[in-house]
């Protein structure tokens, strides 16, 4: 419940449908998270991979053929939260997605977006 609550306070969006499935394993440092997210218009996987591929502080690893997936011993030690195992939703039909995300819980979750989230505040372009 915990990923459900902070989501809607980063976005402030109290009333924002979100569910999720957290997954507390014993992992060197690194979280892990299934996300299930619905749309406002229908969004295709492969479009959604290439948004994310481009994003700042994300790496897409969603390579089946070659198991190349998010996993928290991968996720490791880096700065970037490996996101992958994108695919449709089907309860959201084309207006949902899955995916599957891993991230150093201590440079991502904690020192890194605390400094991120300064430099943004003192950035006058943001």
């Amino acid at each position: 419940m915990k990923v459900c609550w902070e989501t809607r306070k980063i976005l402030e969006e109290p009333d924002l449908k979100v569910s999720c499935t957290a997954v507390r394993i014993p992992t060197y440092r690194a979280h892990a998270e299934a996300i299930t997210i619905e749309t406002e218009k229908p969004i295709d996987p492969k479009e959604a991979q290439t948004v994310l591929a481009n994003a700042i502080g994300v790496e897409l690893t969603d390579d089946l053929d070659a198991k190349k997936y998010p996993m928290p011993l991968t996720a490791t030690g880096k700065y970037d939260v490996e996101v992958g195992r994108v695919r449709r939703n089907d309860v959201f039909g084309e207006n949902g997605l899955d995916l599957f995300v891993c991230g150093d819980q201590l440079l991502r979750g904690a020192a890194l977006n605390a400094v991120l989230v300064a430099e943004a505040v003192l950035d006058p372009n943001f």
